[in-house]
């Protein structure tokens, strides 16, 4: 899946860390991309490129791309555990929130100054969310703790896999073997979400109306929160690790084949045979991500190549061709203008991504 012409060559900014990108965040300004490396530190990558390459409209129709006039600004690293990273949030007052393998949490300003968070000595910190409505969490095996004026733990059914609060940032889901358990904010009550197997993780829809896990046993579970229904979304090749809902709501994108699975949800169950975007390469997905505002979705292959779909369509945009380790991370930036990405051999790059570049405008 290699591309002689690929954007990131056109209006990227590149990095080497030499360290696998273990997750990527976008502060809560937008404005700068945290990369979580394995070998302890944060890398901190400005999302302005000063004298960057653009591409200038012309008077009859269409644009013309401008070359870069400067280089992009060094990127800044921070040394912020002994061992691993492992997991990495927007901090809810500024800069980024981070878990280790030395049990430390430690909350990043963006001026590189830290303070110490929480200490779990001899354990690992490899789950953190946040929430500008409920705070910090963070989970240590079966252990959740919410920090705040009104600390609590919770204690799972098995160890957490992953945690994602929902888009009013008040309810907490915790997938973990045998199902997902949502905690709430204001009462800190919980509600077990039952199913066998092993859930790997959590996506919202945008509404808060749908909960889907990623399951071991490549499959996907869904629950319909308001009335309790469930649905079964199965027939992967491989398992779901990478989830993402469409900025609408109408589609859910997954990892797990070839190519990126996208499933309706305009009502779930309209078609209950999945539709592939994309191309197949000659290794699987390994990363989805979907566009915050357009029906977009950059998806990311084992071979280390990026590409732009739309759902349901095998039109594609070659962002990065393949190289030597998979794609281990990617993140939008809000506005959707600035795509994070990072590999398994420690790649990082920000790619510019203007509306200007797509033939459909920015929706209202």
């Amino acid at each position: 899946m290699n591309a002689p012409h690929v954007l990131i060559d056109l209006l990227g900014a590149c990095w080497d860390a030499d360290a696998s990108v273990v997750e990527i965040v976008w502060d809560k300004s937008g404005q700068c991309a945290g990369f979580a490396l394995g070998d302890g530190t944060l890398a901190l990558a400005t999302g302005a490129w000063e004298g960057g390459p653009r591409l200038k409209p012309r008077e009859s129709g269409g644009v013309e791309f401008v070359q870069a006039q400067a280089p992009p600004a060094p990127l800044a690293r921070f040394s912020v555990h002994a061992g691993t990273c492992l997991a990495l949030a927007a901090d809810p007052v500024g800069g980024f929130l981070s878990g280790g393998d030395d049990g430390r949490l430690v909350h990043l300003r963006l001026d590189g100054t830290s303070e110490l968070v929480a200490h779990d000595a001899g354990a690992w910190i490899d789950r953190v969310a946040t929430s500008p409505a409920s705070g910090r969490c963070y989970a240590s095996g079966r252990r959740v703790h919410w920090l705040g004026p009104k600390p609590a733990c919770l204690t799972l059914p098995g160890s957490a896999t992953s945690m994602a609060f929902d888009p009013g940032g008040t309810r907490l889901a915790i997938s973990h073997q045998g199902g997902v358990t949502l905690w709430a904010a204001d009462t800190l009550s919980e509600r077990l979400l039952a199913w066998p197997g092993y859930h790997r993780n959590v996506a919202w829809s945008p509404d808060g109306r749908y909960l889907v896990s990623g399951m071991e046993e490549n499959a996907l579970h869904g629950w319909r929160l308001p009335d309790g229904a469930d649905m079964e979304m199965g027939g992967y090749p491989g398992q779901p690790r990478s989830l993402s809902f469409s900025a609408d709501g109408r589609f859910l994108a997954t990892s797990g084949g070839m190519r990126a699975v996208c499933w309706r949800f305009d009502p779930p169950g309209a078609d209950d045979v999945p539709h592939e975007s994309g191309i197949a390469g000659k290794t699987p997905v390994s990363r989805v991500a979907c566009h915050p505002v357009h029906p977009l979705i950059a998806v990311g292959y084992h071979s280390g190549a990026v590409l732009l779909c739309q759902p349901g369509s095998s039109d594609i945009l070659f962002i990065k061709g393949s190289g030597n380790s998979a794609v281990s991370a990617m993140r939008w930036s809000p506005d959707g203008r600035r795509l994070a990405l990072g590999t398994e051999a420690g790649e990082l790059a920000l790619v510019f991504l203007p509306d200007e570049l797509f033939c459909f405008g920015r929706r209202k």
